[in-house]
């Protein structure tokens, strides 16, 4: 047998997987449909605050986020272990040295 033969999956199995998941589907589908529907509540006003459940240390903040390969990621990763310092630590002192780069005071 090659190798490559090797690495090849029958596809039987993953059908097999997805009528399962098919199957799941439609049981899931039949049990919410015969479930009764409770009443609803009365909608909230246009006066009632909606609550939104944050960590105090996040209050005022603003998420900042970027999509790279799963290298970058693991190699900040292995910074901060060897630093003992979390992965939002290593990326304020980079922004900061980014806005010293360009003149702008550190403020992150």
């Amino acid at each position: 047998m090659k190798p490559a033969e090797a690495e090849i999956r029958p596809r039987n199995d993953t059908m097999s997987k997805r009528t399962h998941l098919a199957q799941a589907l439609q049981n899931a589908t039949r049990s919410t449909e015969s479930a009764p529907v409770p009443p609803a509540a009365s909608p909230p006003s246009a006066e009632t605050p909606r609550f939104v459940a944050r960590t105090p240390s996040r209050v005022g903040k603003k998420t900042i986020a970027a999509h790279f390969d799963p290298a970058v990621s693991r190699q900040l990763k292995e910074i901060g272990i060897a630093r003992d310092r979390s992965t939002q630590d290593l990326l304020r002192e980079a922004i900061n040295d980014l806005f010293t780069k360009y003149g702008k005071p550190p403020i992150a």
